[in-house]
């Protein structure tokens, strides 16, 4: 069965956004950006709310920019292509190889996970990943660590008041103190 993952850069205080809706402090370096790159390489279909599509629809077009790099252009190249689910209830169409959804996360996970495919279907969006924790969708958190409190915005995690033990699967620290945890949901094994 496919993996359900999370995965944003978050301040130390754990915030994908300041109070302020900014969130530059997530710029990744060299290191960063290439370690994303091998980790897009693992998805196989990426689910997106409204405000992240928006950002990333730049990736869209970016290969025809000349003043990119390789990294860059590489990146574009593995994004482009890559099936994303929009969900809004505010959008009224979606661009490149995307799909806009109003509602029923839930069921397009389980659709997803029942059809034949590689790669996990990550999640981007702490809105839409709180509706996914909420209902026990989450297999595992992702979580690039930034050397900044932000004292506010968008958290990384639902605040839902609710328990969810989880088991540490790998750690990596770059040079520029950026800390890299990934952590896979305990499940109980039924009876």
């Amino acid at each position: 069965m496919r993996n359900v993952t999370y995965s944003m850069g978050v301040s130390l205080d754990g915030y994908i956004v300041g109070p302020d809706g900014s969130f530059d402090w997530t710029e990744p370096d060299e290191d960063v950006f290439r370690f994303w790159i091998n980790e897009i390489r693992r998805v196989g279909v990426h689910l997106l709310g409204r405000r992240l599509y928006e950002t990333m629809l730049y990736w869209e077009t970016a290969d025809q920019d000349p003043s990119l790099g390789d990294p860059e252009l590489e990146w574009a190249s593995l994004w482009k292509p890559l099936p994303k689910v929009v969900f809004s209830t505010t959008l009224s169409t979606v661009q490149g190889n995307a799909r806009l959804l109003s509602g029923g996360l839930a069921e397009e996970i389980e659709r997803l996970r029942a059809e034949p495919g590689e790669g996990d279907i990550a999640i981007g969006g702490a809105t839409l990943a709180a509706e996914a924790a909420a209902s026990g969708l989450i297999d595992e958190y992702q979580v690039i660590v930034y050397p900044v409190l932000v004292g506010g915005g968008i958290p990384f995690f639902p605040r839902d008041e609710r328990r969810v033990d989880l088991e540490l699967v790998e750690t990596r620290t770059f040079p520029s103190k950026v800390v890299y945890l990934r952590y896979r949901v305990a499940r109980q094994a039924s009876l």
